[in-house]
């Protein structure tokens, strides 16, 4: 699953996601629109329900900042697989 919100210069993205050996993954990336200036973080989650509620948490701060959900898809759709391919550029830096 991907999850993306934006404010007018910001944005954060979610991706939550099974390893090769089944482990649960929390990616999340931020930074300004249109820059190179974000980061990148990975957390292992003790389960699916685990990496749910962190998205949860992440999207109550996002809202709370004035962020809104522009995307919400599973990874392997069309939108999914290009908001994938733009984290994993940002993984390479």
């Amino acid at each position: 699953m991907i999850v993306r919100w934006e404010s007018d210069h910001d944005y954060v993205l979610v991706h939550i996601h099974q390893d090769m050996f089944g482990d649960w993954i929390f990616s999340r990336a931020w930074g300004q629109i249109g820059t190179q200036f974000g980061g990148l973080k990975h957390q292992l989650a003790d389960d699916h329900a685990q990496a749910m509620m962190w998205l949860d948490d992440v999207a109550t701060i996002q809202a709370s900042r004035g962020f809104h959900k522009v995307l919400e898809a599973q990874a392997d759709s069309p939108e999914g697989r290009d908001a994938v391919r733009q984290l994993s550029l940002i993984d390479g830096m």
